[in-house]
């Protein structure tokens, strides 16, 4: 099943949001269809694995992160959360067996997977400005001027033509 690797790592980045939102770090503006993709994933892969070592692993290393991340805030290292080599192929293993033995739950497993995806994408194409002046873009911009234009996204006081030589009344 090619989605097992994405999956567990959509798992382990649910439990770490989900870790981070109890902690009171939640995002103002929250995707709700990612949110909701990955509570499906999340809801689904529980529900089959229910008390599995490998998914309480998985959780409880999410938390620990989470928790981690909270406490270096100042830090701004930037890093991602993953989940550690061992933890994410006992994950892998757990998530494979079960989608060996039940070809529905593989499905649904690659449908939930995909629906995060999707969601991902249409949210990272997402453009944002801030302040005064700020110019937001998402998709194509093309900038162009003909002999003797000027051409910006934004710009500002601009003089065409021949302007004055500077002199003693010009400075």
């Amino acid at each position: 099943m090619t989605g097992i690797e994405v999956a567990v790592g959509i798992l382990f980045a649910w439990a770490v949001q989900k870790a981070r939102r109890v902690a009171g770090r939640a995002d103002a503006e929250v995707d709700r269809a990612l949110d909701a993709a990955m509570d499906e994933l999340h809801g689904l892969v529980s529900t089959r694995l229910g008390e599995q070592p490998a998914l309480l692993e998985l959780t409880a290393e999410a938390e620990e992160q989470a928790e981690a991340a909270e406490m270096d805030e100042g830090a701004g290292t930037g890093e991602a959360a993953v989940p550690s080599d061992p933890v994410r192929q006992r994950m892998q293993r757990a998530l494979a067996d079960a989608a060996e033995g039940d070809a529905g739950f593989a499905a649904a497993v690659e449908r939930a997977v995909q629906q995060v995806q999707d969601a991902r994408d249409r949210t990272a194409g997402r453009a944002s400005a801030e302040g005064a002046g700020g110019v937001a873009v998402h998709g194509s911009v093309n900038v162009s001027a003909e002999t003797g234009g000027a051409a910006a996204v934004t710009m500002g006081n601009v003089t065409m033509g021949n302007p004055p030589q500077p002199g003693p009344q010009h400075g």
